[in-house]
């Protein structure tokens, strides 16, 4: 067994290799911290779930040069955002823009992607001000 500390010094990776197949795997291993609740905009309360996070960066990132690494970080500021702000429950349209936040900064047509979904467009002119946006 290997382990190691992450970068960020948030968690620790271990590799393991399997008696019986010989396989190897790698966990990451993160302190149990509670975050707040995210508020959905039909006023439901769920818990935060950084598995529902990382499928959204997946979903916007697929096919895109992003390496796991990049992502990860990513999902890392926005829970040191979340836990830094010491709120008990956090709207999702903020959480929404903390992902496209971090979505432009690691890859423009990810950004683009997740934003025609996450806002909804009523028309072309509204996603083409965003493409404009971005351009610039």
């Amino acid at each position: 067994m290997e382990t190691r500390v992450g970068d960020d010094g948030a968690a620790v990776r271990r590799r393991r290799q399997c008696q019986a197949c010989g396989k190897r795997f790698t966990t990451y291993e993160r302190p149990d911290i509670s975050f707040p609740s995210i508020v959905k905009k039909d006023g439901r309360r769920v818990e935060y779930a950084r598995g529902k996070l990382q499928a959204s960066f997946n979903l916007a990132l697929r096919k895109r040069p992003v390496g796991t690494d990049q992502v990860e970080a990513a999902l890392d500021r926005i829970e040191e955002k979340l836990r830094t702000a010491a709120e008990r429950e956090v709207p999702s349209s903020h959480l929404g823009e903390l992902v496209m936040r971090e979505l432009k900064k690691l890859d423009k047509v990810a950004y683009v992607r997740f934003a025609s979904v996450y806002r909804s467009f009523k028309d072309v002119d509204e996603f083409s001000a965003l493409v404009d946006e971005v351009r610039r």
